[in-house]
């Protein structure tokens, strides 16, 4: 059996003939050997074909083809042009080594041609490789090494750049600057507390927020100061009239000691610092709920923005968390504890960060891990259609929060959910139905949405076999049945049996239709 060899180089599609494999050896360590020889490797595998790419985006199409495992109409036309043709009914006397198992089963499949991919196919086609340039005749020196580049750079590129507005890894950033601001800010506020305390005491049990203390701290400044003129500012701060007239009696009955006014300088930039960082932390909270909006807007309808991409930066990406099935997302964020607990042979956890959310904290302490459970399972839905819809909505998630609020519902008073298939069957319906609704134009005409890809294809299969088959027809004197013909023929004579027996029963009637 005659072994040809396929190569996807940088330039186009090579086709190569192995014959006399016997002369370097059919183990993989004896043609790993002879590889580096040109003499020994180049009278066994011989060029048979070769096809350039039209251009440098046609390069890039094919290698994402291939990357994919798909095989193009250029390499299918490449193909049936060069490999012998084989008769029908009789097995080819050949068989194709390819590098890529995904590429060679699609091959098999369309093709019927026989593929294989072993060590020792991956073995002649590093040679191939290795001693491409010298195969290819008229090939000016540092062609192909330029090809190589700009294809490398192009396939890197579009792979880097697949969609600009759903890079994953803005969110990842933002969620860990957010919790370093969180622990920053907490830390630098309970210093504004202690270095300020010094000096007014009786204001840490009066105001008890971080932010609105580095405040009321900034403006009373010196408490020796602070009288009756000052009460209208400190209520716009505070917004409590009454709690600013606290303030300023506790100042004028302070036991805290003086602070030169260089010291007071300083502590008032300290607490300028802790303002403008919690001011910052807002905008990026903000940024981060837009970002999430744009990138798992299911996840973030689901759970909130903040649980959602803890889940996508500790997973790695949307894709990666997309890929983890529901029990591995319940316990992300639980790694250690579960390890710990099969070591020890105890309890495994029941949850990760999933815990944060408030469908956990609003269950009762015997259904926190049914709810973490079920919990778990809308988020993997929800991550992968948001992983994998081509268009950005937000209808499957809020729907999935209904189902969570219903299953809430059913433990504490029992009343029944709806079934899953029900609810994404009418997210279905309303999503599709959004798509086809008229658009108008900016001079007031309104035009029907075209429909989806998948019903466009549908129909051209349908016109494209209804083509065939009266051509069938046609060529044959209409003695050739086609499939469509058959069905019916079959149909009607199970009807006419049907008459005869008795009805069956509901089950197998369900059966039939199918």
């Amino acid at each position: 059996m005659t072994l040809y060899l396929l190569y996807e180089s940088a330039s186009g599609y090579g086709l190569f003939s192995a014959d006399g494999i016997d002369e370097i050896g059919q183990n993989t360590e004896a043609v790993r050997t002879s590889v580096v020889d040109l003499n020994r490797f180049g009278k066994v595998v011989k060029l048979a074909a070769f096809t350039p790419y039209d251009s440098a985006l046609d390069a890039l199409n094919q290698c994402n083809a291939i990357s994919e495992g798909q095989m193009t109409d250029e390499l299918r036309n490449f193909l049936e042009l060069t490999l012998p043709k084989v008769k029908e009914g009789k097995k080819p006397k050949f068989s194709l080594g390819v590098a890529e198992p995904k590429l060679g089963s699609h091959i098999s499949e369309v093709t019927k041609i026989p593929c294989q991919s072993n060590e020792f196919v991956l073995e002649l086609i590093r040679g191939i490789r290795l001693h491409f340039d010298r195969f290819i005749e008229n090939l000016k020196p540092g062609d192909l090494e330029k090809a190589q580049l700009g294809l490398g750079h192009s396939y890197s590129r579009a792979k880097v750049k697949f969609n600009v507005n759903r890079v994953d890894n803005m969110v990842i950033q933002a969620i860990f600057l957010l919790d370093t601001l969180d622990k920053d800010i907490n830390s630098f506020s309970m210093r504004v507390r202690e270095w300020y305390s010094w000096h007014f005491p009786e204001l840490v049990k009066i105001v008890n927020d971080n932010y609105l203390y580095a405040k009321v701290a900034k403006y009373v400044d010196d408490k020796a100061q602070l009288s009756e003129d000052k009460l209208s500012g400190l209520t716009d701060i505070v917004g409590d009239e009454d709690k600013a007239k606290e303030i300023i009696e506790a100042a004028k009955a302070s036991m805290g000691q003086d602070l030169s006014p260089i010291d007071l300088i300083n502590v008032k930039q300290f607490a300028q610092r802790v303002m403008d960082l919690a001011e910052y932390r807002k905008k990026l909270y903000e940024y981060l709920v837009s970002k999430m909006s744009d990138i798992a807007p299911n996840l973030a309808a689901l759970i909130g923005e903040v649980v959602g991409a803890r889940l996508i930066s500790h997973a790695g990406s949307l894709t990666n968390l997309a890929k983890c099935p529901s029990s591995t997302l319940q316990i992300l964020g639980a790694e250690k504890a579960l390890f710990r607990a099969l070591k020890t042979h105890g309890n495994t956890p029941k949850y990760g960060l999933i815990f944060h959310s408030s469908f956990i904290g609003r269950a009762s302490a015997k259904n926190k891990g049914r709810m973490a459970r079920y919990l778990a399972n809308k988020c993997s839905i929800a991550s992968r259609l948001d992983c994998f819809l081509e268009t950005s909505t937000t209808a499957f998630g809020e729907k999935l929060r209904e189902q969570v609020e219903e299953r809430l519902d059913f433990y504490d008073k029992g009343v029944a959910p709806r079934k899953n298939i029900d609810v994404m069957k009418s997210v279905i319906d309303t999503v599709e139905s959004k798509e086809d609704e008229p658009i108008t134009t900016e001079n007031g005409d309104s035009h029907e949405e075209p429909k989806s890809e998948k019903k466009k294809k549908k129909k051209e299969k349908r016109k494209q076999q209804d083509d065939e088959d009266q051509e069938m027809t046609d060529v044959n004197g209409g003695e050739v049945e086609d499939g469509t013909a058959k069905k019916k023929k079959k149909k009607k004579s199970k009807d006419k049996d049907s008459e005869d027996t008795p009805a069956p029963t509901e089950g197998k009637k369900k059966k039939s239709r199918n």
